[in-house]
């Protein structure tokens, strides 16, 4: 036999160490590959799917159609100041089971899992997955016994009731049902799976805040009772209606817990924010939930906290600076009261913090410290701050949103916020702010919105606000602005609205605002600008919907050329623009929602052509013209909510065809000629009615007030300087929500009513000129009103 030499020898031995590395390597990556193990591992080592489980699972596509849902009608978030309506493209969805096929092997499909071994489905993850149809009890899901993870979010289970026999698959440790349109009680048998690591049960809400889940039949106690190494717990908007158990505070493994808008009320048990693992409590719009934050220790791990729009109360502990990793505090509209702790202002890792609307009354902002550099959000408003804004506050250099609005802050806006590079919204409407608009704010070239409306701000409005190139809401209404209005370069402009109304800015408007091609809402309301404004200026803003010219001393034209080209407007008004006929744009004009041609210089019969863009219309205001004329109710006005056309010179009765205006709220037809009764017919819907100072004559009829939806609208009711006769009807009574009755200079005989101090909002009552029976001393013994006339 030939030897083997020593040289060969050390050759083999380093071969088999070689192919035994490899062999050790695989083996160790195998161990850490996913638990799907068809896609990394060779199928030699691996245990095809299942025949049985095969069948299951196709048997179970067979129950669903595959049809993308529409949330778009549900919230999925109770705060409705946020972005609470579901978005359906900021998900990956698609119809995963759509694409399983009967001759590949199920542990490969799409959204499915299988241990490696026994060729069972472990795990089956099917949310955003376009399921259509209700989920039974008989379901061949349930024939699947080996899933420990089951994710159904985000599809459409068309409000069918959730099978109690989830409760029967023991081995489940991930539950995932959220926003999948279940209705009905969460099943008791849920609280059999004692296994469980993460329980997700969440729902939409309807645009009504109505929940369609409900927890009753089970209470939350004996839901959680056995899971007690429970890790995730969420039930937003599930109906609750209960307090949280005490026992809640016993499960030391839970990480994140998610109770927003249940319906909790009681008390928050305070053990619960002192679970060593718990990381995040969200459980906002439970308006009936009371507590109190404890004292919070330096080994907290809490990241995020959401209490909004509950009823905690009390001071924030000092304390709450020992949370070291809090990202998030969230406390909008609860009871806190001051002092803010300043601790607060050295939480390194917050990056939102919103304490609005929280009674710190008085409480002055202090400095910012630099520790807050990774605030994202800031919001603090309608806390009644006082005190000037700190100049600190250009120390956020990471801020996005600063909301300080409906305070009490006063003096400037400091210069430095220029810093904020990132910002894209400021919000300090509702304050006394003083002085001018830094021009630094023209540094912020990520600015989308810029709301100063109601301060005290004035001089010029800096031109540089027009170039920010993000910048799509300028919204300086209510302040003190002068001088002429300066627009300059607006190439890359993207703003959107621009509204100045009520300051004192004067000339004519600036050739250039014609030219930010974006704007869909403009109002120059309430200035000092003249000139003469053509219409056809507007033609290149197709986007605009809405214009607001009034109350200025400008001169508004249009030419026959361009009235085709104008926008379609949904709101449009021209109060007081000096205009002296009926706009015949408007023929073209089939989309307004509101018209105001008021106190203008219009002398004429109103034009039968003009009633034709009545089909949208729900406010029309022609006050203060020249009008003349019989006046008819034109019946195409079926959207009309609110018609003035006071003080012109129209005669008329009031016809049947009012009758079909069933959505008209006001009514004012006063200082005209208009004659003849008022019809028992008249709409129901009206809450407020002025007749005043015309020639309508009879009896008030009684049959008005005896309509039960108007007992329950109207607010307003002037019928003085007419010729009323007889007695004021005593279903009159039945309007509870009546504040001003004004019956003067009319010639009603009655004993006095003083029924009428039953009604329980009633504020002004004027029965003077009147032929009514009464002794002064006392009626101002027993009646007590803000103002009266007899």
């Amino acid at each position: 036999m030939k030897s083997i030499s020593y040289q060969n020898t050390n050759s083999l031995m380093f071969y088999f160490i070689l192919l035994a590395f490899c062999v050790c390597n695989y083996v160790s990556c195998s161990k850490y590959s996913n638990v799907s193990a068809t896609t990394t591992t060779s199928s030699s080592l691996i245990t095809s799917c299942l025949p049985d489980q095969t069948t299951a699972l196709l048997q179970f596509k067979g129950e669903f159609a595959f049809i993308k849902p529409s949330f778009s009608s549900y919230y999925y978030r109770c705060d409705r100041y946020a972005d609470a309506y579901y978005d359906a493209d900021a998900y990956e969805s698609y119809p995963k089971m759509k694409f399983w096929k009967k001759e590949n092997d199920c542990c490969s499909w799409d959204g499915v899992t299988c241990n490696n071994k026994t060729g069972r489905v472990v795990a089956l993850d099917l949310s955003h997955s376009w399921l259509q149809g209700p989920l039974h009890s008989n379901s061949s899901l349930f024939k699947l016994h080996a899933l420990r993870r089951i994710n159904l979010s985000f599809n459409n289970f068309s409000f069918s009731i959730i099978p109690s026999e989830f409760g029967h698959l023991s081995r489940l440790t991930h539950l995932n049902l959220s926003f999948s349109m279940f209705s009905g009680h969460i099943p008791s048998e849920i609280s059999f799976l004692a296994h469980m690591f993460s329980l997700s049960l969440s729902s939409f809400l309807n645009y009504d805040a109505t929940s369609h889940l409900h927890l009753r039949k089970v209470d939350f106690q004996n839901l959680i009772q056995n899971m007690t190494n429970l890790r995730h717990l969420s039930l937003n908007q599930v109906e609750i209606s209960t307090s949280i158990p005490k026992s809640l505070a016993n499960l030391s493994s839970l990480t994140t817990l998610y109770l927003s808008g249940c319906s909790l009320h009681g008390n928050f048990p305070e053990n619960v924010f002192q679970l060593p693992k718990l990381e995040v409590i969200y459980a906002p719009c439970n308006y009936h939930l009371t507590g109190i934050l404890p004292e919070f220790q330096p080994s907290n791990s809490l990241r995020k906290m959401t209490l909004d729009y509950t009823t905690f109360s009390g001071k924030l502990p000092n304390s709450i600076g020992n949370l070291n990793s809090l990202s998030r505090l969230a406390l909008r509209d609860c009871n806190f009261v001051r002092p803010l702790p300043s601790s607060i202002w050295n939480l390194s890792q917050l990056t939102y913090l919103d304490l609005s609307g929280n009674p710190f009354t008085g409480h002055v902002l202090p400095s910012i410290s630099e520790s807050l550099a990774k605030l994202t959000y800031l919001a603090l408003q309608s806390c009644q701050f006082s005190g000037e804004l700190p100049s600190s506050l250009g120390n956020l250099t990471r801020l996005e949103v600063l909301s300080l609005y409906n305070s009490s802050f006063s003096g400037q806006i400091p210069s430095s916020l220029g810093n904020l590079r990132k910002l894209k919204a400021i919000y300090l409407s509702s304050n006394s702010l003083s002085g001018q608009i830094p021009t630094s704010l023209g540094n912020l070239t990520k600015l989308q919105i810029l709301d100063l409306e109601d301060n005290n701000l004035g001089g010029a409005i800096p031109f540089c606000l027009f170039t920010l190139p993000s910048l799509n809401e300028l919204l300086l209404p209510s302040n003190q602005f002068s001088g002429p209005l300066v627009i300059e370069n607006v190439s890359s402009s993207q703003l959107e609205t621009l509204d100045l109304y009520a300051n004192k800015l004067e000339g004519r408007i600036p050739w250039m605002m014609f030219k930010l091609e974006n704007l869909t809402y403009i109002s120059l309301q309430r200035n000092n600008l003249s000139g003469t404004v053509e219409l056809g200026n507007f033609c290149k803003q197709s986007k605009l919907q809405g214009l607001y010219l009034s109350s200025n001393s400008l001169s508004i034209t249009t030419s026959a050329t361009t009235t085709s080209e104008l926008p379609k407007f949904q709101t449009l008004f021209l109060s007081s623009c000096n205009i002296g006929e009926f706009p015949e744009f408007l023929k073209t004009q089939d989309q307004l929602r509101a018209l105001d041609l008021s106190w203008n210089k219009i002398e004429s019969e109103i034009p039968k052509w003009f009633w034709a863009i009545g089909k949208t219309l729900e406010f029309l205001d022609l006050s203060g013209n020249k009008l003349h004329g019989s006046f008819t109710f034109p019946p195409l006005f079926m959207s009309i909510s609110y018609f003035f056309i006071s003080r012109s010179n129209l005669t008329g009765i009031i016809q049947p065809s009012i009758c079909k205006w069933t959505g008209l709220k006001v009514l004012d037809m006063s200082e005209n000629h208009f004659s003849g009764t008022i019809p028992q017919w008249l709409v129901s819907s009206l809450e407020i009615l002025n007749l005043q100072g015309n020639n309508f004559n009879g009896s008030i009829p009684h049959e008005i007030f005896a309509n039960g939806d108007m007992q329950n609208t109207m607010r307003v009711l002037d019928l003085s300087h007419n010729q009323f006769q007889g007695r004021i009807p005593q279903s009159l009574i039945n309007c509870s929500k009546l504040q001003v009755l004004n019956l003067g200079h009319n010639q009603i005989s009655d004993t006095f009513p003083f029924w009428l101090q039953s009604l329980p909002e009633l504020q002004v009552l004027v029965l003077r000129s009147n032929k009514f029976l009464v002794q002064y001393g006392i009626l101002s013994s027993i009646w007590d009103l803000q103002t009266w006339e007899l």
